[in-house]
């Protein structure tokens, strides 16, 4: 393995794939905030926050980077079929954080994805629908980046079960860092009450998870908090975390 990467957009060496893999383990349970101070403190300005200002997590995530670093830069994906709720809340919380925002967006329109791949590309059904409309804006996107933070835990879903405090990812050619992957959604709760975070809306109506309107539902108490997403149909996950996307329910 190589013992020292080259940063994408200045003359800093970074941690090879043994270094990270070496400080994934010596990271692991460690409060998230140390996670940060490591990341914000190896890669600097070559650091981004994936955020989807959906759930608890990413919100919690945000607040803490926020009390380290003001030099951090959201990347935050509008794809077209976002609810109008979670953009407007996405514009609020930005005025409240002074960390910089990138929305990034898709290279076609709706229409034009409709006009080439067919009708069915309006209801976000299809793996390909993720691919165009998420996947490859943040590759776009981390290209111009050393590591992205993100918010997933490892209780979320069973194919998170095994995520990494830090990890290279290969797609992406960037370190991805999850500060809180033995979080419970309980300590991300505490979290969001105890420093007064801002949760987008949705959240006290129903939804659990969000994602794009025509693929998300409210959720029952009892039901898994992804069941909502993509529900009647066999996946889970757009295919940012899971290469493909191509993920079945537990069970299924």
């Amino acid at each position: 393995m190589h013992e020292s990467l080259r940063s994408k957009h200045n003359d800093r060496i970074l941690p090879g794939l043994g270094a990270l893999e070496r400080e994934s383990e010596l990271l692991e349970g460690a409060d998230p905030r140390e996670v940060i101070e490591w990341a914000v403190e190896t890669y600097g300005e070559g650091l981004a926050l994936s955020a989807s200002f959906g759930g608890g997590e990413g919100m919690a995530l945000l607040d803490m980077i926020s009390k380290v670093t003001d030099k951090v830069t959201v990347l935050t994906i509008d794809t077209g079929f976002i609810f109008k709720e979670t953009a407007e809340f996405r514009e609020e919380v930005m005025r409240r954080y002074k960390l910089p925002v990138e929305v990034l967006k898709p290279e076609l329109t709706i229409e034009e994805q409709v006009e080439r791949y067919g009708e069915q590309m309006r209801t976000c059904t299809p793996n390909l629908c993720c691919q165009i409309r998420k996947i490859e804006p943040l590759q776009k996107a981390l290209n111009r980046y050393d590591a992205w933070m993100t918010g997933i835990r490892r209780e979320q879903t069973p194919q998170r079960a095994g995520t990494k405090v830090i990890a290279w990812e290969e797609r992406y050619q960037a370190a991805k860092i999850a500060p809180m992957p033995d979080w419970t959604e309980a300590q991300v709760w505490d979290y969001v009450r105890a420093h007064d975070v801002p949760v987008n809306p949705l959240l006290h109506q129903g939804y659990k998870s969000i994602g794009c309107e025509p693929q998300t539902r409210p959720v029952h108490h009892d039901e898994d908090p992804r069941a909502g997403r993509w529900a009647g149909i066999d996946k889970t996950e757009c295919g940012i975390h899971v290469e493909g996307g191509k993920i079945s329910r537990a069970g299924a």
